[in-house]
């Protein structure tokens, strides 16, 4: 009898750098948005995992103090951490992995993005990696493509007017995806805590999308929201409701569409009132964050104002029936708007499957296209 043949040991990764995601299609927004659909579908239905005891946690920090002995301890500030955020999605996707970022405000004045990302993608069984590829223009991609998405179903079908309040990094995606949703956009409002920087957005506006042939600079938050049909709110820093912007629910155009993936404070009885349909990329994440964080957790862990919800729903101020899961919308399972006026608060907290996804499909475009660079991690582990 012939011995078995030694099992194949070897293990190689695919390395992509940022030149290459983008050769590989991380820039396809349409798509992006196609994918982040069909993750939020997954989610509503359950087939994934993250961390944490619920498996829904938005992933794992490190802060740091506000005083230190230590000389070389990094201390806090806005923005201020590392964050590993694993995950495992399920259906197509079939494939664990995790985003490593640390992130620092201070790193605009080194010409550097406020937050670098890794990516690795494992095979869901061995856990060995396949790939590791820059990740900060997946992170950006993904983000912006899942309120993109939403917007394509429930923002108003002839929208003309874009509210911008933040007019960073987060934002230029979010143009991308809200002009992919609604070509028909051709005025924009933006506002910043600087002028110079809605300026410097006015002129990449210009650069980049001419169909907008009216572009203004807001000089308040009230003046992007009023009268705009789909309104992009990305203001990040430091925790706690006094420093996050303030929109009213008076100043929401009937039917407006508003994309809300960071901090962000509203009326207590408008968000009750029912006025609004408040809608949620997924409400298991903020949950877990209410449970992690001390109560009321968006005055402690993060702005987003899903966990704002959240909070009321602690108190039992606002049934949990209220908010309801993005996926479910997609899926059918749920109604988008319940009055065709009603505005649209949308709530993007981020997610790790999502990284996975898209991470996923550029790596799987990059091998069909013969592009990045294989790595060895072992021809055979020296300790198995």
């Amino acid at each position: 009898m012939t011995a078995d043949a030694s099992p194949n040991t070897r293990i190689d990764m695919l390395y992509l750098s940022e030149p290459e995601v983008i050769a590989a299609g991380m820039k396809d927004m349409a798509h992006c948005m196609e994918v982040m659909e069909e993750v939020l579908v997954l989610v509503a239905k359950g087939d994934y995992r993250m961390a944490g005891p619920t498996a829904n946690s938005h992933g794992a920090p490190i802060g740091f103090p506000a005083t230190s002995p230590f000389p070389g301890m990094p201390l806090d500030a806005a923005d201020r951490r590392f964050m590993a955020m694993p995950a495992y999605l399920g259906g197509r996707f079939d494939s664990a992995g995790v985003k490593w970022y640390g992130s620092n405000v201070d790193n605009r004045e080194r010409g550097l993005p406020r937050s670098i990302h890794l990516i690795v993608l494992n095979d869901k069984d061995t856990g060995a990696p396949y790939a590791i590829m820059s990740g900060n223009l997946e992170s950006a991609y993904r983000t912006a493509a899942v309120p993109g998405a939403a917007a394509k179903l429930l923002a108003p079908v002839d929208a003309k007017s874009l509210g911008i309040i933040g007019p960073g990094a987060m934002n230029k995606s979010a143009l991308h995806a809200m002009t992919t949703a609604r070509p028909s956009l051709d005025t924009i409002r933006i506002h910043g805590r600087r002028r110079s920087t809605s300026e410097a957005f006015a002129d990449y506006v210009r650069e980049h999308y001419p169909q907008f042939t009216t572009i203004e600079i807001a000089e308040t938050v009230e003046a992007a929201v009023r009268d705009s049909d789909i309104v992009s709110e990305a203001v990040t820093g430091l925790v706690g409701s006094e420093n996050y912007p303030f929109i009213d629910g008076d100043w929401i155009k009937p039917g407006a569409f508003l994309s809300l993936p960071a901090n962000l404070r509203m009326d207590k009885e408008y968000t009750l009132s029912g006025k609004a349909r408040l809608i949620a990329d997924a409400k298991k994440i903020y949950e877990a964050w209410a449970e992690e964080y001390p109560a009321p957790s968006h005055e402690t862990a993060f702005g987003m104002i899903g966990l704002y919800w959240q909070d009321l729903i602690g108190t039992g101020e606002l049934d949990e029936s209220r908010v309801v899961n993005i996926g479910d919308v997609f899926d059918g399972n749920a109604v988008g708007r319940e009055f065709p006026e009603q505005p649209v608060l949308f709530s993007v907290g981020g997610m790790g499957v999502e990284d996975v996804a898209w991470a996923k499909t550029i790596y799987e475009n990059a091998v069909e296209q013969g592009i990045g660079t294989k790595l060895n991690l072992w021809d055979a582990p020296d300790l198995a």
